[in-house]
């Protein structure tokens, strides 16, 4: 590909810029297309009229207002697996191109899904405090709980809750999983979503966002889980009702959650860093410089794959 996107005429390809990128990233968008950002249609309106890509990241609302702002618009590319942010019933009706960027962030998030477990489990936070403080001279750490043996539920079978379940498996659980249908797997697949919390002393929550699963971990199943289950959400915020965890928290109706993603995440609720048994992560599942970086070059190929041949690599086709 030239080191500029062309169209018909061979003019400069606009493209929207949602979100920030690492400095070899921006350098690559900026070789391939003329790159603006949504301060730059504010101050020139007719500039949106020209805007025929979008680069946007996962955790990023694309409000529908501005996609119909975008006449020319052909092809979205998030950074990321996610695109429940994205108005997918607009795009399909404009023809508009969505692409993800899968497979690439499997072991990174189920990486994260495991540490993040051990260290709710073995208080590995309090533990490093505990040293710090220098209260280990004064009486030992009080013990923990072990992940062996232990029974897991995984909401969520794809890509990712696959590659957490094959992860967790030399850890000696007992794995189930609950999802759209049985997929004849050696693990145990139960169709019942409060079924499945009852009989776990883990859920994990590896699902798609979206309007299907939104609100999906309500009170009733975090009632089933009970109060020595552990929840850990490594999904989106909007698949767990974050109201009725915060409920059971206070009331010690579960034992302890671990949450990577949160609603209206960074300005998370307050009273969630207020729990000692909950484990907060700023969103870091796909957090690796090499994860990363993969990420944005699929980004990068299905943009540059849309002009230069008008077939992406990894179209969404949900």
């Amino acid at each position: 590909m030239s080191a500029q996107a062309s169209g018909q005429g061979g003019e400069d390809v606009v493209l929207l810029q949602l979100g920030e990128y690492t400095p070899d990233v921006q350098a690559r968008l900026e070789a391939a297309f003329r790159c603006v950002k949504p301060a730059d249609l504010e101050r020139d309106p007719a500039l949106a009229g020209r805007v025929r890509a979008i680069a946007t990241r996962s955790n990023l609302a694309l409000p529908a207002e501005l996609v119909e702002r975008l006449p020319a618009l052909e092809i979205v590319a998030t950074n990321g697996v996610g695109y429940d942010l994205i108005p997918l019933d607009l795009m399909a009706r404009r023809g508009i191109v969505v692409t993800n960027t899968p497979d690439v962030l499997n072991a990174a998030v189920a990486e994260l899904c495991v540490g993040a477990l051990l260290a709710l489990l073995r208080r590995l936070p309090q533990a490093d405090r505990h040293v710090r403080s220098g209260a280990w001279a004064k009486g030992a750490f009080p013990l923990a709980t072990g992940l062996a043996g232990k029974r897991l539920g995984i909401v969520g079978l794809g890509r990712i809750g696959k590659e957490i379940a094959r992860r967790l498996e030399p850890f000696g659980v007992a794995l189930s999983y609950y999802g759209r249908s049985d997929q004849r797997l050696d693990w145990h697949y139960e169709p019942d979503l409060e079924a499945l919390a009852r009989a776990a002393d883990i859920l994990v929550v590896a699902a798609p966002g979206g309007r299907e699963t939104a609100g999906l971990i309500d009170a009733r199943v975090l009632a089933a889980l009970g109060p020595r289950g552990y929840l850990v959400n490594v999904a989106r915020g909007s698949l767990v009702d974050e109201a009725a965890l915060i409920a059971a928290l206070e009331q010690g109706a579960i034992g302890g959650a671990a949450l990577d993603v949160f609603h209206n995440e960074p300005d998370i609720d307050a009273r969630l860093s207020g729990f000692d048994n909950v484990l907060l992560l700023p969103h870091i599942g796909s957090a690796t410089h090499e994860t990363r970086a993969a990420m944005a070059a699929l980004m990068l190929e299905n943009l540059e794959g849309w002009f230069r041949e008008r077939k992406a690599v990894t179209p969404v086709t949900a």
